[in-house]
């Protein structure tokens, strides 16, 4: 697996034909930017850790093995790569503007998991937000919907897929099984 990762980083791996290499491709690219949130402070806390688990856990349907082996490769990504860009152009190619907007949430959430917001988390999910396309008015949007889960009261803005039109639960595409 870590010769695949230092292909990818080396911008030599190459996917295969199919949808499954380009999912595992997002998940990691979202996971890469969930590790370097959690970093960017100088402080990985278990509570960070432990959010980005269940946030890979749900927003890919991954089992609890598969969730940690995402994290160990976008943990070991994130720590070799001295740029965003990479990580972003495939979340532009390959997710819808809602669905970026649900990564901002979940980037938000890892944010937010130790209890309090850092300045240079917060100029993070700027700089990602610019990135993906995310305009500041969905960025807050999605600040908000975390800040009240995280106390327990309703969300003050409507849900963005559900905003943009797009159907159903909001997920990002899951693991493929062969």
């Amino acid at each position: 697996m870590f010769d695949e990762i230092k292909a990818w980083l080396e911008g030599s791996g190459k996917p295969a034909e199919g949808g499954g290499d380009k999912n595992r491709e997002l998940r990691l690219a979202v996971a890469a930017l969930l590790v370097e949130a959690a970093q960017i402070d100088d402080r990985f806390s278990e509570d960070e850790r432990k959010v980005i688990f269940r946030l890979l856990e749900r927003h890919f349907a991954l089992g609890a093995d598969q969730a940690r082996a995402l994290f160990a490769a976008a943990s070991e990504i994130a720590e070799r790569s001295a740029q965003l860009f990479r990580f972003t152009r495939i979340i532009n190619d390959r997710l819808p503007p809602e669905r970026r907007v649900e990564v901002i949430e979940m980037l938000w959430e890892v944010a937010y998991a130790d209890g309090r917001l850092d300045a240079l988390e917060d100029a993070l999910l700027r700089r990602i937000g610019g990135l993906i396309y995310v305009p500041d008015r969905e960025r807050g949007a999605a600040r908000q919907r975390v800040l009240s889960r995280r106390s327990g009261t309703a969300a003050p803005t409507e849900e963005p897929s559900q905003a943009a039109g797009a159907p159903g639960p909001s997920h990002l595409p899951e693991e493929s099984t062969r």
